[in-house]
């Protein structure tokens, strides 16, 4: 078997810079499961000539190292030779769009690209679609959108993406952003934002795009669809048809800088889980058989049992062993984020 050395993306961000290789080490134990039939060996933070790498022992095939290029924190891998030879292996990654996509929105409260594609990933590697995810257009769903990270990860990836969010602010701050760079970009598509009417009254509003990976693929009729509604996440399930997503995901309000509201007139509340209580099950129909559901929120506020208990509530089959254990890191000193990861049963 050989050994490899997985050197880790440097973050601008000094504190998850910290938590990174802790956290890529969980990540990639959980590609070995899903997707790599446990074939790595030996995972572990490794040192060579003073610099931090994720290390482990493999025979690897040009398909493993596919899945291990998308890895959230992913910068080089090396297979390490006789004397401590570094030799590049070649990482092929899944990106559409260019990076900009990603990192150009710049705003207090925006969560660490980095961590939204981690928890893509493991969302998505704890689903039935695992295997498929470099070869399939997934759909995916963030019920707590925001400005939309997430769903520009989804399109990154080439997958199709919605979302929903109640913050006016948020609705108009991406639909602003995307159309302008997919304009600047020259990226085929056509987008618009339109009411969305019921029995004669507006309940809400929606982004509505269908853009092309490139030219010849949107000329012959193939894009990628994204919606992102302005409404309550409660009520997902009038708003997306029950089925229909591969994968939830979803980063909750902390209790810290945003709050968060289940439903109704009442004030902010400084705990995200009754806001997952209230929507976990019209989230969990919205889930093919076999999808997943991962939520990120601020555990100094919320235990990480009373989260998992909420999402199998919903009918959700919570994943709380192994890697799953290992996502917790501090962001400040108000918040400590930890990830939930739940399935839902093939037989519902």
């Amino acid at each position: 078997m050989t050994q490899y050395a997985l050197l880790v993306q440097p973050a601008a961000n000094r504190v998850y810079a910290e938590a990174s290789v802790a956290l890529t080490t969980a990540e990639l134990e959980v590609v070995n499961q899903a997707v790599l039939g446990g074939r790595l060996t030996d995972i572990a933070e490794t040192d060579i000539a003073g610099v931090r790498y994720v290390g482990f022992r493999a025979d690897l095939d040009g398909r493993d190292a596919e899945f291990l290029a998308n890895l959230s924190s992913a910068f080089a891998l090396f297979a390490v030779r006789d004397g401590g030879l570094l030799e590049p292996v070649e990482l092929r990654r899944l990106d559409r769009f260019d990076d900009d996509l990603l990192t150009i929105q710049k705003y207090s409260g925006k969560t660490n690209e980095h961590f939204t594609k981690l928890l893509l990933n493991v969302t998505v590697l704890s689903s039935t679609a695992a295997p498929h995810m470099l070869d399939r257009r997934l759909r995916v769903l963030d019920p707590v959108c925001g400005r939309g990270t997430t769903l520009n990860q989804a399109l990154m990836y080439g997958w199709h993406a919605a979302g929903i969010d109640l913050d006016q602010q948020d609705f108009d701050a991406y639909s602003t952003f995307l159309q302008t760079w997919l304009k600047r970009k020259r990226v085929k598509h056509t987008a618009e934002v339109v009411r969305i009417r019921r029995e004669k009254q507006n309940v809400g509003r929606q982004l509505k795009a269908s853009i092309g990976v490139d030219r010849e693929s949107y000329k012959a009729g193939d894009a990628l669809d994204l919606g992102y509604v302005n409404a309550d996440t409660v009520k997902a399930g009038e708003f997306f048809r029950a089925g229909t997503f591969d994968v939830v995901v979803g980063d909750a309000p902390y209790g810290v800088r945003h709050g968060s509201r289940a439903a109704g007139p009442r004030p902010l509340d400084r705990s995200p889980l009754e806001l997952i209580s209230a929507a976990a099950p019209g989230w969990a129909r919205l889930l093919r058989a076999g999808g997943a559901l991962g939520i990120s929120w601020n555990n100094v506020v919320t235990s990480r049992e009373s989260v998992l208990d909420a999402l199998a509530s919903a009918g959700l089959q919570p994943l709380d062993d192994g890697p799953y254990r290992g996502f917790e890191h501090r962001v400040d000193q108000a918040i400590t984020r930890d990830i939930a990861v739940a399935r839902k049963p093939v037989d519902n």
